[in-house]
């Protein structure tokens, strides 16, 4: 006797995927600080002076190096927003995270810089100006639509008062400075007449854009400390990045001053030799006097309990553009004392980034730094409800 085998049920359908990607889940923006902290120490490497004897080789390592991290970046932000979009919509309306947005185009800027002053040694001249030139386009392009974006958000959707003013807000801001600093570098390399000029004033109108954007904020970061007091202990690390904007801009200035001979015509070429000194010294020395301030309140946090975050990069590149407007200082007025301040800075921004990198590595390693934000603990109950 035969009997007929019945077909097995199906299988129930799965009604969650699991998770994919799970290990940038939690990854930000922030995150690209890392790259802009290790491309400014080859490219302020590159800005001392001629007789310091730094290896060229180890520069264009470092230069390497940051090449590598952005490229590792790019990739797993690209995963974050494939598989973590919620995470990603939520890094955008959270007013302490979206300014991050603007570490994209400045570690891209950065490494595009680094390819024509250190990375040429490597990958040879062309190839240096064709990555520099998307780097700097993509990077650029980036940058104004940050410098737009954040603080729109902040107006129409983010809720923040003044006391939670940081110098994080800074961030989208400073980025076309640097495409400002930067984009000289790229005018040799184009056909004379009006490519040049119009690179050249491009950099002008964003050295512009940046700085009266700057002096708009920066009123409300220092009115937050005289009036509300220090910083959180993870957030002061971040007064290090008042520093950007002023040695980017004193190192846009000296650019220009560079470049606009033969290419904007005269008294123009002139007037930005003037430029170069007449605002570079006074914004140098205001930035001395903030790194000061800055400095006293990271002790004092120390002595608190301030302990290793990602906020430590803050002290790798706002220096690192210190160092490179000390040296067009120090080329465009011969003072030996420029010199000296420079090769101090880039003393400081070495020993700030073998402390970041360190401890980001341990944290990577750990997992620390990846993980998920700690849950809150349940609030206890009320005396009344235990004795119910």
């Amino acid at each position: 006797m035969v009997t007929a085998i019945r077909p097995l049920p199906p299988l129930p359908r799965a009604t969650a995927r699991p998770p994919r990607a799970a290990a940038v889940r939690h990854l930000g923006p922030n995150w690209y600080a890392c790259v802009m902290g290790t491309a400014i120490v080859a490219g302020a490497g590159a800005a001392l002076p001629a007789h310091v004897p730094v290896p060229r080789p180890a520069l264009t390592t470092v230069w390497a190096l940051s090449l590598a991290l952005l490229a590792v970046l790019l990739a797993a932000r690209a995963l974050h927003w494939a598989h973590h979009r919620d995470r990603a919509r939520a890094h955008l309306l959270d007013p302490a995270v979206a300014p991050f947005y603007g570490c994209l185009s400045m570690a891209l800027l950065a490494v595009g810089g680094g390819a024509l002053t250190v990375g040429r040694d490597w990958i040879g001249l062309r190839a240096a100006v064709v990555l520099d030139a998307v780097l700097f386009t993509a990077g650029t392009a980036v940058g104004l639509a940050a410098a737009v974006a954040v603080p729109y958000l902040m107006a129409v959707r983010h809720r923040v008062t003044a006391r939670e003013a940081t110098p994080v807000w800074l961030l989208p801001l400073v980025a076309p400075m640097v495409s400002a600093a930067l984009g000289p570098r790229l005018v040799p390399h184009l056909p004379e007449g009006q490519p040049r000029a119009t690179l050249l004033l491009a950099c002008v109108a964003l050295f512009g854009v940046s700085l009266l954007a700057t002096l708009m904020t920066l009123p409300l970061v220092f009115g937050r400390l005289i009036t509300h007091g220090p910083l959180p202990l993870p957030l002061t690390p971040s007064l290090f990045l008042v520093l950007g904007p002023l040695g980017q801009s004193t190192t846009a200035v000296g650019a220009f001053s560079d470049i606009a001979p033969g290419v904007v015509p005269a008294p123009y070429d002139e007037g930005f030799r003037v430029l170069a000194v007449l605002y570079g010294v006074p914004v140098t020395g205001f930035a001395l006097l903030w790194l000061c301030l800055a400095a006293a309140h990271v002790v004092r946090a120390w002595r608190r309990g301030m302990r290793f975050a990602m906020t430590w990069w803050s002290f790798t590149f706002p220096v690192g553009t210190c160092v490179t407007g000390a040296g067009a200082l120090a080329s465009h007025t011969g003072l030996l004392a420029y010199d000296v301040l420079a090769l101090a800075l880039y003393a400081l921004l070495a020993g700030a980034w073998a402390t970041a990198a360190w401890c980001t590595a341990r944290g990577l390693f750990s997992g620390a730094l990846l993980a998920g934000p700690a849950p809150v603990p349940p609030a206890p109950r009320s005396a009344t409800a235990r004795t119910r």
